[in-house]
């Protein structure tokens, strides 16, 4: 997918499209994600599940279906694509390798100290992505202004990064992002009620610039508005406004892995249809269904392999587990290399070379 996607109008004019794929595509995928995270939390809360561990129904669709299953997707845009592959094998050959070798020091230093590791490289990621959904939304409406771009990338910035403070400044929390105890680093609250503040003022700053956009100006940035604001809504709900695994999680997974799972199909299946005869070509061409399934399949071996070789809290799914103790040191990097792998790569892939062949930065990860 383009992240700059300039039409001719009839005077001779340039004008910038709305969306990123389509409008019904970006408000089920933005909007639609994040109106289904804020129903599953309000039922949670009527239900009575904010004070317990995330329930099993909960967690297949948002952990298995979602969170694990986007993480091997972007293998196959990498990996299927032997054009893409070619285009730089030491970087797509080295990152696998080096992320297992690092994991593996990292755990032999101590499990805490390889979870907190890899704790920290997924809370990088997930912000970024949310930044990167921003900066494609302002490049495809052909916004290059300087205070504009450091307004917006301040404003989701501080969506995602404040609940995080806050939640280092209020330590131990009910939820945790992989492992109890990954985040250790303790904020002092006064540093967070000042970041409070500052992102107060930055969202109340963006809703009057986005206002003028669309009452003055006249050229709003709808998609922009929805993922600012659902960021906001859905980060603040998930890790300020309740102390509660489950809220935790269907408010975080879902925003982030439903977006990606459509840039990666959409992107993957336009690029295709200019490569026929691949294997990639023939996959795409099966249809999403069979992407899904296929990505659905891979979630669930890992997690199996997860669950019996190391958590053995889920036999009911993955059956009876296994004496793999003396292994883990192995197993458990080994297991997590989709992961690093997806974290890595997502600083690349999404990359385009603009006009004048400069590198565009703009990244959706």
């Amino acid at each position: 997918m383009s992240a700059v996607a300039e039409t001719p109008s009839r005077a001779g004019e340039t004008t910038s499209p709305l969306w990123l794929f389509s409008m019904p595509v970006d408000l089920s995928v933005f909007l639609g994600s994040a109106l289904v995270s804020l129903a599953l939390l309000w039922i949670g809360a009527r239900a009575g599940l904010l004070g317990g561990a995330t329930p099993e129904w909960a967690w297949v669709p948002c952990v298995l279906l979602i969170d694990v299953a986007h993480v091997y997707s972007t293998s196959f845009k990498v990996y299927l694509d032997t054009a893409e592959v070619r285009r730089r094998p030491l970087l797509y050959a080295a990152v696998p390798i080096v992320g297992f070798v690092v994991a593996v020091a990292l755990y032999t230093m101590g499990s805490l100290v390889f979870w907190r590791a890899l704790a920290y490289l997924a809370v990088f990621h997930f912000v970024r992505q949310q930044y990167g959904w921003v900066a494609l939304y302002r490049s495809r409406r052909g916004e290059h202004d300087r205070l504009g771009h450091w307004l917006d990338a301040a404003t989701v910035y501080a969506a995602t990064l404040y609940p995080l403070a806050y939640w280092h400044a209020n330590l131990p929390r009910r939820f945790w992002w992989f492992l109890e105890g990954d985040f250790q680093l303790a904020l002092p609250s006064m540093a967070v009620t000042v970041f409070g503040w500052i992102y107060v003022g930055l969202l109340a700053a963006y809703v009057v610039r986005s206002g003028h956009s669309w009452l003055v100006s006249r050229r709003p940035n709808p998609g922009k508005d929805i993922v600012v604001v659902t960021t906001a809504v859905c980060w603040y709900a998930g890790i300020v406004a309740y102390n509660s695994d489950y809220a935790f999680t269907v408010t975080n997974v879902i925003v982030h892995g439903v977006p990606y799972l459509a840039l990666v199909w959409f992107s993957s299946a336009r690029r295709s249809t200019a490569i026929p005869g691949t294997v990639f070509t023939r996959f795409f061409g099966r249809g999403v269904l069979v992407f899904l399934a296929t990505l659905w399949a891979l979630a669930y071996v890992e997690e199996l392999v997860w669950d019996r070789a190391v958590w053995q809290d889920r036999a009911w799914l993955f059956g009876e587990g296994w004496d793999a103790a003396g292994w883990h040191f192995l197993i458990v990097p080994l297991l997590a290399v989709p992961q690093i792998v997806h974290y890595m790569l997502d600083g690349f892939i999404w990359k385009r070379r603009e006009r004048g062949s400069s590198t565009h930065q703009y990244r959706a990860r």
